[in-house]
């Protein structure tokens, strides 16, 4: 049974085993990512039931553009896809779609249809689904680091004035709660160079099940785990308990 007002801001997850569930299925492994559109549906429609206020979708990593090219085209041929496909219908839940990673990366036509769907969907002010694509933990920081250094280049910031909070107003995430519940599904206890930074603190869910076959019942048991576990960002349980 979940409590609602004690439910996570935000919820990140890796979306892991398509092509494995696809071999599994004795298909390509397209197959599988074809698949997982509905694993994505489902959870989608989960976390704005719920009242989840942040979702981020791990969708495509930097790292991911070293797979076979025509996995490569047959991805982004899928993801045209799906957001043409997907896009009313998060209108019609008042999802709010956005994109974080290198956008600039991504094919044309790609850009042009996410640019599309955020517009269309940029009012709604339901769930805020964020997809990550050509992204990854150190890109961003990476990223970051130049921005800082041309700040200081120009003398727009000085040294001492770097800290933590700074440096997170140059990450594409600012703005954003840090998530506290990371899903990944697939077996496998890893980040994957996901979020970095911004899972200092965020509660790791590992989950056999393939991406394909995750629902929204496997989200909201995700977020039970989460709400029996003890948060202490570095405190002593009786520190939280006062």
């Amino acid at each position: 049974m979940l409590t609602i007002n004690e439910l996570p801001k935000h919820i990140a997850i890796i979306m892991d085993g398509n092509g494995r569930w696809a071999e599994l299925h004795g298909n390509d492994r397209i197959y599988g990512h074809r698949e997982g559109v509905e694993a994505v549906r489902s959870v989608v429609e989960g976390a704005g039931e719920i009242g989840i206020q942040y979702l981020t979708l791990y969708a495509f990593s930097t790292e991911n553009w070293n797979r076979p090219k025509e996995e490569v085209d047959a991805l982004m041929g899928l993801l045209v896809q799906a957001i043409v496909a997907e896009t009313e219908n998060l209108h019609k839940n008042k999802v709010s779609l956005h994109a974080i990673g290198d956008i600039g990366s991504m094919p044309i036509e790609v850009q042009q249809k996410l640019a599309g769907a955020i517009a269309k969907t940029s009012e709604n002010k339901g769930l805020k689904l964020n997809l990550a694509l050509s992204y990854s933990g150190r890109w961003e920081i990476v990223e970051a680091a130049k921005k800082l250094a041309n700040e200081l280049k120009n003398n727009k910031i000085d040294k001492s004035s770097i800290n933590e909070e700074l440096i997170g107003k140059y990450l594409p995430t600012f703005g954003l709660p840090d998530p506290e519940l990371l899903i990944r599904t697939g077996g496998e206890f890893r980040v994957s160079n996901f979020l970095l930074w911004q899972i200092a603190y965020t509660e790791l869910y590992f989950t056999p099940k393939l991406w394909p076959d995750y629902r929204k019942e496997d989200l909201f048991e995700a977020v039970n785990d989460f709400q029996k576990r003890e948060r202490r960002f570095g405190k002593t349980s009786e520190q939280i308990r006062i």
